[in-house]
């Protein structure tokens, strides 16, 4: 039986970056953390990638509503480059309206929630899009 992969999935933002992981085997995204971007982002990442002993990072990547790239896309093109020496493979994964996705579900659940709740959510979105595309 072949050892099933491991996805770490980054929602990056300039403030936060939110954080989920799944297994390719259960096919289901899970919140994980929000990383607050304070120069050290990057190494929690990494140890998040070593732990989670993750094969795949997925990479939301943003885009305007006519599918071309903007400011936010060039961002985070230039933050996943730092991540190219930490992570075994990088994809990106199309994060239309993950965050807006996102806080509609946490405000379904009419419990209180932060803004780092939405993006470590909006990360499981992406990672759970990417896993019912390419699965």
């Amino acid at each position: 039986m072949s050892q099933s992969k491991v996805f770490v999935s980054l929602d990056v933002g300039e403030k936060r970056i939110g954080v989920a992981v799944g297994d390719a085997g259960v096919r289901i995204a899970v919140p994980f953390e929000t990383i607050e971007v304070d120069g050290s982002e990057v190494a929690r990442i990494a140890q998040i990638v070593i732990d989670e002993k993750a094969d795949v990072v997925v990479v939301g990547y943003p885009r305007n509503q006519s599918g071309e790239p903007t400011a936010q896309t060039a961002y985070v093109e230039s933050f996943a480059s730092q991540l190219r020496d930490i992570a075994p493979s990088i994809i990106f994964q199309d994060e239309s309206l993950t965050s807006v996705l996102a806080e509609q579900r946490l405000q379904s659940y009419k419990k209180p929630y932060s803004k780092g709740d939405i993006d470590s959510l909006a990360a499981a979105i992406i990672l759970q899009d990417y896993m019912e595309q390419y699965l």
